[in-house]
């Protein structure tokens, strides 16, 4: 079953992204913690949003996302930032279930694009992304700007 998060679900968000983070090669990278998540997804100010897959009571997969902005087609979008099923469950359809149901949002919503990235040497999230029909935007690359560098870069934000 594919149904929305709550905040009790937290827990088991934190725990299925470090899950992802060991399988993406960087296991040590995350620092969230399930009160951040009860913050940021489930709180006033909430800025994303997930979808849990759950078997017999049990999170098994996680879909965490949030909602983007296009000037060029002036229409909201969807942007998932990450997508995991716990490797017992997958070849279940989840991985599928996860992307139909964002997509429906986008749809009943109105929102033109349903993006996300993929680390360039998972051969198997590639295929299976092509598989739906969800292609490669190659001409972009993501730039980003964190740690020191963010702090540096905002002190020379007044001048």
């Amino acid at each position: 079953m594919i149904r929305e998060a709550t905040a009790a679900d937290a827990a088991d968000i934190v725990r299925l992204v470090r899950e992802l983070a060991t399988y993406e090669r960087e296991p040590d990278a995350v620092a969230n913690t399930p009160e951040l998540v009860e913050r940021w997804l489930f709180g006033e100010d909430a800025v994303a949003s997930a979808l849990v897959a759950e078997v017999e009571g049990e999170v098994v997969g996680v879909a965490v996302w949030y909602r983007s902005y296009s000037t060029w087609t002036g229409v909201p979008g969807i942007h998932l930032e990450d997508l995991f099923v716990d490797p017992a469950h997958r070849g279940s359809g989840f991985g599928r279930r996860f992307l139909e149901a964002l997509a429906r949002i986008a749809v009943e919503r109105g929102y033109a694009r349903f993006e996300w990235v993929v680390l360039d040497w998972n051969t198997p999230a590639i295929e299976f992304y092509e598989a739906l029909g969800a292609w490669p935007v190659k001409q972009w690359t993501t730039y980003r700007v964190d740690g020191e560098q963010l702090a540096v870069l905002a002190r020379h934000a007044d001048g």
